[in-house]
């Protein structure tokens, strides 16, 4: 009987890829199998001088500069991350999370043995109670569990809900989130000596990064690196 309701759910609502909408098959979760290896990957982790890395020379010192995809307006990323971020799909954050992690496993292995903590780029814990949830979290934790890294979500703080930043231009954005970040007094100290791995959701010009990565890097013996889910950096 159970087994029978579950068959009629699925017949008469059917789960769609989160990416083009097509509908997934018995073996699929979340994203078809189409559209896991057809999706714009940056492969920036093949490239250490890579075009995001070089968008932050002179600005902040970064160890490595990736991210999983190619952010396209208008594209299936883009449509990706919006049900992440607006309408409450978690799960597409894990499952990106563990794809992502199972490619820097087998392609980025010295990588990621020099990650020691990742760590999302935080909410304003008032928009984090409008929308329920950081969209960076549950692909944080997916990646950090797939390469068994510690997951850190309360060291790093935002202090300022600078709101979209959509309109604004490289400069007004660094002058909006300079000194929006800080870190937990009690828990600061866990980072000194470490590697951090940063990530964010969408990379646009980098400014968000720079801030936090610099409140980092003022701890003794820190390095940082930062990663995205996409970037929308090019040349």
């Amino acid at each position: 009987m159970i087994a029978y309701t579950k068959d009629l759910i699925a017949l008469l609502y059917p789960k769609t890829c989160a990416a083009c909408q097509r509908r997934l098959q018995q073996n699929e979760d979340v994203i078809c199998l189409f559209c896991e290896f057809d999706l714009p990957f940056s492969n920036y982790h093949q490239e250490a001088d890579n075009i995001l890395a070089k968008q932050f020379w002179g600005r902040v010192k970064l160890e490595e500069a990736i991210a999983f995809y190619i952010f396209v307006k208008g594209g299936r990323i883009q449509h990706l991350i919006h049900q992440l971020k607006y309408r409450g799909r978690q799960e597409i954050g894990s499952r990106l999370g563990s794809l992502y992690g199972e490619i820097l496993q087998k392609e980025a292995t010295q990588l990621i043995e020099d990650w020691d903590i990742i760590m999302p780029i935080p909410l304003h814990p008032a928009k984090k109670q409008r929308r329920g949830y950081n969209q960076c979290t549950t692909f944080v934790d997916s990646l950090a569990q797939q390469l068994a890294i510690s997951a850190a979500h309360e060291i790093l703080k935002r202090n300022i809900d600078t709101g979209t930043q959509t309109r604004l231009g490289r400069y007004q954005r660094w002058e909006n989130v300079e000194t929006i970040f800080y870190l937990d007094e009690k828990q600061k100290k866990e980072l000194e000596g470490k590697h951090i791995l940063l990530v964010d959701d969408v990379i646009t010009t980098g400014a968000t990064l720079e801030a936090a990565a610099t409140i980092i890097l003022d701890l003794p013996n820190t390095k940082v690196s930062i990663a995205g889910i996409a970037s929308a950096i090019t040349l």
